[in-house]
């Protein structure tokens, strides 16, 4: 009787081994699930009118500069302006020693006084000597002596006033101001210097500078194939009051104010095969100055039937070509090659290889493997998220926490055989 009490737990301990064996086979005879097909996101390529849009790289240029010199002689007294500050057209920045022109002035007053009283009397003579040359009291030759005398009193004057008005115009020139409206620069001279009127000597400069130039450069090539496209029919031509200029920031933001193109030049550079196209563009809070690099984004024509797709829905074969994933009908996943042009505004121009119509995909290229079926998902924005297990319903929840909470029950036995 030890004995067989001895056996029989180990037995029962057998028996329940060969059960959860048997309950295991059965489980793993029971075919699994299909797995579901991958999840793609895909856009629709569609044609639409694109903007033809070249960043170049130029430089900011005034409007108008005017380099401020001395127009007479002499010695500086004074300065008017604040450097670096914004003048008005007419408003005074230096001051020049008027002393020698208003007396040069005054003698020239007395000279036109001068000049008016010898004519007056060359006048009153001639006129005598008409009359008497009328009665027969005087002769011919002395009438024409009196009126010569007078054309020449009269050249007299007018030389005499001419010279008056050059002195007034000196003594005018001893005040210097400024010829244009804008922002002046730094003094190059101080009060006592000695200016020349024959001398190349700058006092000061000014720049114009609301609106302002933007002389960006563009490459023949690039003019020539434009030129071409536009001849062939494959771009339009844009209106020059409707195409937009836009300037980058350092930082990659636009600058607030969009210019406008004024025109090209027609002669290239020889030392770089480049063009030169000058841009207006406003400048009111003297943000842009002369001299600084400046980026600038223009539009020169536009496509009207192209087929733009985002940046991530290009992608590479070994090769390092282009190409694009596009599910087709049967919704499997084809490789196509493709030929780029620009990028605008985030997104590639497709210029051969998809048209419209076309199912692009632009997400979940990691799930793709050619020829197995996909589940093609249209992306409006944002982007795809993965195949997630549907969630455990409220029973399946309540079994699996009673069977945690459940103390485990692990055979005992009593005794072992020997």
């Amino acid at each position: 009787m030890p004995v067989a009490r001895a056996v029989a737990p180990a037995f029962l301990a057998c028996l329940l081994a060969f059960g959860l064996a048997a309950c295991n086979e059965t489980q793993s005879s029971v075919p699994a699930p299909p797995a579901l097909p991958p999840e793609v996101g895909f856009i629709t390529a569609a044609e639409k009118p694109v903007a033809v849009v070249r960043e170049l790289p130029g430089r900011v240029a005034p409007t108008r500069l005017a380099e401020v010199r001395a127009r007479v002689t002499g010695l500086v007294t004074k300065r008017y302006f604040e450097q670096g500050s914004h003048v008005n057209q007419g408003d005074k920045l230096y001051q020049i020693d008027p002393a020698p022109f208003r007396a040069e002035l005054a003698s020239q007053d007395a000279e036109v006084a001068r000049a008016e009283a010898t004519l007056m009397l060359a006048r009153q003579q001639a006129e005598r000597f008409h009359t008497l040359l009328d009665r027969q009291a005087a002769s011919k030759a002395q009438y024409e002596n009196a009126y010569a005398s007078m054309k020449q009193a009269e050249a007299a004057l007018a030389g005499a006033k001419a010279a008056q008005s050059r002195a007034r115009l000196n003594l005018d020139y001893a005040t210097v101001r400024a010829p244009i409206s804008g922002r002046i620069g730094r003094a190059l001279l101080t009060e006592g210097a000695l200016v020349d009127a024959n001398s190349a000597q700058n006092l000061a400069t000014i720049q114009q500078l609301d609106p302002i130039y933007v002389d960006i450069t563009q490459s023949v090539g690039e003019l020539r194939r434009l030129r071409r496209d536009l001849a062939s029919g494959e771009l339009s031509q844009i209106a020059p009051d409707v195409a937009t200029v836009r300037l980058i920031h350092d930082d990659g933001t636009l600058y607030e104010h969009s210019g406008r193109l004024l025109f090209s030049e027609v002669t290239a550079d020889p030392s770089t095969g480049q063009v030169t196209l000058r841009v207006e563009i406003p400048n009111p809070s003297g943000e842009l100055f002369p001299g600084m690099y400046a980026r600038a984004r223009i539009e020169q024509a536009i496509d009207q039937d192209a087929i733009a797709v985002p940046q991530q829905a290009v992608q590479h074969d070994l090769d390092g070509q282009p190409q694009l994933y596009v599910v087709q009908d049967d919704d499997t996943v084809a490789a196509r090659p493709v030929s780029l042009g620009d990028v605008v505004d985030g997104q590639w121009i497709v210029r051969d290889g998809v048209k419209s119509g076309d199912r692009v995909v632009v997400d979940g290229f990691q799930r793709i493997s050619m020829g197995i079926k996909v589940k093609a998902v249209k992306l409006e924005g944002g982007r795809l998220t993965l195949n997630a297990p549907a969630p455990a319903s409220s029973s399946d929840r309540l079994a699996q926490s009673e069977t945690a909470s459940a103390p485990r029950q692990e055979p005992q036995t009593t005794g072992s055989i020997r």
